[in-house]
């Protein structure tokens, strides 16, 4: 059963009337430990990353810099890349199979690509922002910069159902990037330092990480962004995050506060 709970009986919380909803424990807290560094574009505007066999998959972002990208972890070299259009803004990625989908931040589109060979194989209309966009094996999982966690049918991208993100002081908002992490949702929260881990059930913030100071002052000398981009290696069990236009990309242990 995953850490939140959820037997195959019990009800979707979006389900449940406000009066029903249980109450919601205070949630663990994680500091971090790094375990390996290595090379990240710095002109990278990192809006979405994952792993997938043995690579990085990338989605950058910024009118007219948005695209999509495989990369070497060990370099940060660029392997294949797909610019998007100037007009179109890139958000998060997912990958389900041998297909890679991204999301658009306000252009209300998504784009559907063969993940070896980049080339673009559908266009979806999404009626809400792009933000950040992952998987659980057999739906997308997509934000839009609210509580709302919307599960997506991976062939039309419907919305199947949809999870109140909430920790035990109410709603989590911008909520930003997204991973599938052993049976759980981790999130970005846009302009802080903080991932959330989420039971993807229940929408409930089981985890809060915090990874103040993660990259150095003398990282800093140039212009860089806020924390975003977590991927996870399945069968390394290897957790890595990065963030906008930072030069490193970090490969964490999570170490439960005292």
């Amino acid at each position: 059963m995953p850490a939140c709970g959820r037997s195959d009986s019990s009800p979707e919380l979006s389900q449940l009337s406000v009066a029903e909803l249980p109450g919601i424990p205070e949630p663990s807290y994680y500091d971090y430990r790094v375990l390996a560094t290595y090379p990240h574009d710095p002109e990278a505007f990192t809006q979405g990353l994952t792993y997938v066999a043995g690579y990085l998959y990338e989605s950058t972002g910024l009118y007219g810099r948005s695209g999509i990208r495989r990369v070497e972890l060990e370099t940060g070299a660029v392997l294949q890349s797909k610019d998007l259009p100037d007009y179109y803004f890139g958000e998060g990625i997912a990958v389900l199979g041998q297909r890679l989908y991204q999301l658009t931040w306000r252009n209300q589109v998504a784009f559907l690509y063969d993940l070896n060979t980049f080339a673009r194989l559908d266009t979806f209309a999404i009626p809400r922002e792009g933000w950040g966009l992952t998987h659980d094996g057999s739906q997308l999982i997509a934000s839009d910069g609210t509580p709302t966690l919307y599960f997506l049918d991976p062939e039309s991208l419907e919305v199947q159902r949809t999870v109140t993100v909430r920790d035990h002081r109410g709603p989590v908002e911008k909520l930003n990037e997204l991973e599938w992490v052993a049976g759980e949702i981790m999130a970005n929260v846009w302009k802080t330092d903080r991932i959330a881990r989420i039971c993807p059930y229940s929408g409930t913030v089981t985890g809060w990480i915090d990874l103040t100071g993660l990259l150095p002052p003398e990282d800093r000398e140039q212009p860089v962004d806020v924390l975003n981009g977590i991927a996870y290696d399945t069968r390394g069990q290897r957790l890595f995050v990065t963030g906008k236009l930072w030069p490193k990309l970090f490969q964490i242990e999570l170490v439960p506060r005292e």
